[in-house]
């Protein structure tokens, strides 16, 4: 089916209300073919999309097919639908009813749900899961995307996003669902009478809330700086506000001051273009807060609260950033060393990362005794770790990162978690200034410590149906080129994720990556340098990686600025 057929469905047939005619009767040519040159693509993990009418937008008919597949694949699996589905949701336009539409049409395939009553952080969600011994999870959620998108992503009973075989399974069954009309909802009366819809109480926040105060190393610090320490938070209009204030005003830090802007849950994110904690433009009222206050630490989280952007105070009073490397790193040194130190270091610790996360987390790891472990992009593959080290009970998972600003320290979720780092970082701020330190001084000793290490993302938005097509021409043209040189720094080895395999240009001997298959290719280049680049898994982007390790901060960013030019001009 064309674009133009799939447009006159929508219009003519019976099936969907009169308010999506109103929407679509009057589009242009070229709005008609992207709401409709594609079905909205059920991934690996979930939907994402732009809101609005059409087989490629987030909707509720959109919503309610792929929860359709979703249930036809629980329906699958003997004692599933009893088990029930855990669903959260965050403050973008029409969150609420998204939910509201998964869970009725889960209800009416006979599978009980528990739905948050307010705002939920999608961590909250992983630990849901597990809690309420759930076969599933859906948290609605476009992340940290533009105003205009939201998205549906889906975990399984181990409270991570699904992995294999379960996302190829769902995809199957989601493709499967072939007309919009064998989709099955009921009314909420109904579920409610039939013990299938279940809304849950605000109290459960509790047992996510203590589970959040057990990551912390040194409560006894953060007691005794708890008046001294100020924080300046901000959670970018999304849902981080009470569990953030909460955990903080508990573990007994007294000075939290709200960027009162931004405080309120608001799906039009007024006060910023782009809501997400890795842009700088995030922070410019926070900042002007910190200055105010003489705030030590400012943090920001995303509107579902799973990313953690960070700005600290120098030793000249100025607040520098931290990428989500550098604090990812700082936690894991903190971590990894307190706990040794405080002999709460499990037997056989392991750190698990992803294979475009810095590769300081490599000395870290060899300094403290732990495993170092590193998986695809995506927290789900961090997550899908520990639960082979529970069922194998070969290590103790401690703590994990990704570059794209999420960690988690502990296992009570499986997703990376906003307000554990929050937790972690602060923690960190205090013990540093009962030191008469800074976080930043603390940065700058791991580099004395282990190396300069620095990386860089470039991204490259290319969206509709041409940018889709030049994304796969860019992937097709790196494979075929066979780079052996970036520029004049030689490429050692090529790991192509797509086949699975990695070249050694030297001795042309090839072995398996281990890991997956994934359209990823990853350049290891002489000098401790590297470089690696995809299509985004959830936007219309290209993602190019690069990494460094040198003697200073100087000669480690201009040879990122050189791999950077490089590959500019052959892109």
């Amino acid at each position: 089916m064309n674009y133009k057929e799939r447009y006159n469905e929508w219009i003519n047939s019976d099936y969907f209300d009169e308010k999506v005619r109103e929407e679509l009767i009057n589009l242009d040519e070229k709005e008609i073919e992207d709401r409709f040159y594609k079905n909205l693509e059920f991934g690996t993990g979930g939907l994402r999309g732009k809101l609005g009418m059409g087989s490629n937008r987030m909707n509720i008919y959109t919503v309610r097919k792929a929860t359709q597949g979703l249930s036809d694949y629980i329906n699958k699996i003997e004692g599933a639908p009893a088990k029930g589905v855990a669903i959260a949701y965050d403050s973008r336009h029409m969150s609420p009813e998204f939910a509201k539409e998964a869970a009725l049409c889960l209800n009416a395939n006979g599978i009980k749900t528990y739905i948050f009553s307010r705002l939920t952080p999608t961590p909250e969600l992983s630990f849901a899961v597990r809690e309420l011994s759930c076969i599933a999870g859906i948290v609605i959620t476009a992340s940290h995307n533009p105003a205009q998108y939201n998205g549906y992503k889906v975990y399984f009973e181990d409270g991570a996003q699904i992995t294999p075989p379960h996302d190829q399974n769902i995809l199957n069954c989601v493709a499967g669902v072939l007309d919009y009309k064998d989709c099955k909802t009921m009314s909420e009366e109904d579920a409610i009478s039939k013990g299938l819809f279940n809304v849950l109480p605000e109290d459960f926040d509790d047992k996510y809330v203590e589970q959040l105060k057990k990551q912390l190393v040194h409560p006894e610090i953060v007691r005794e700086m708890g008046d001294e320490l100020k924080v300046v938070y901000t959670p970018l209009h999304g849902t981080g506000n009470i569990n953030v204030r909460r955990v903080l005003k508990e573990i007994g830090i007294k000075n939290v001051y709200i960027v009162k802007e931004q405080e309120k849950p608001d799906g039009d994110f007024p006060t910023v273009s782009y809501p997400n904690p890795e842009d700088s433009n995030a922070f410019v009222l926070a900042l002007k807060l910190a200055s105010e206050v003489d705030a030590d630490i400012v943090l920001a989280t995303d509107p579902d609260a799973d990313r953690l952007g960070v700005y600290v105070k120098n030793e000249k009073g100025e607040y520098v950033s931290f990428n989500g490397n550098q604090s990812g790193i700082l936690m894991a040194e903190y971590i990894f060393r307190e706990r040794k130190e405080t002999k709460t270091l499990p037997k056989n610790p392991a750190i698990v990362s992803t294979i475009v996360s810095t590769d300081m987390v490599y000395d870290v790891a060899r300094e403290y005794g732990a495993k170092c472990f590193t998986t695809l992009t995506g927290f789900k593959f961090i997550g899908e770790k520990i639960k082979e080290f529970e069922e194998n009970d070969s290590y103790d998972f401690v703590y994990g990162f990704e570059e794209s600003y999420g960690a988690l320290s502990g296992t009570y979720a499986r997703d990376k978690d906003a307000c554990v780092a929050v937790e972690i970082l602060v923690e960190m701020a205090a013990f540093y200034k009962s030191k008469g330190k800074t976080l930043d001084d603390a940065m700058n000793e791991l580099y004395e410590k282990y190396g300069y290490y620095r990386e860089k993302l470039i991204t490259i938005t290319l969206e509709g149906v041409e940018g889709l097509a030049k994304i796969n021409s860019i992937m097709e043209d790196i494979r075929s080129n066979g780079l052996e040189t970036v520029g004049d720094i030689k490429v050692s080895r090529i790991r192509d994720y797509n086949t699975g395999l990695i070249k050694d240009l030297s001795t042309n001997k090839t072995e398996n990556t281990g890991l997956p298959k994934s359209n990823v290719i990853y350049f290891d280049l002489e000098g401790d340098a590297w470089a690696c680049i995809r299509p985004s898994g959830t936007e219309p982007k290209i993602k190019l990686y690069i990494g460094a390790k040198e003697e200073s901060y100087k000669m480690a960013e201009e040879k990122i600025e050189y791999i950077e030019k490089v590959f500019r001009n052959f892109l």
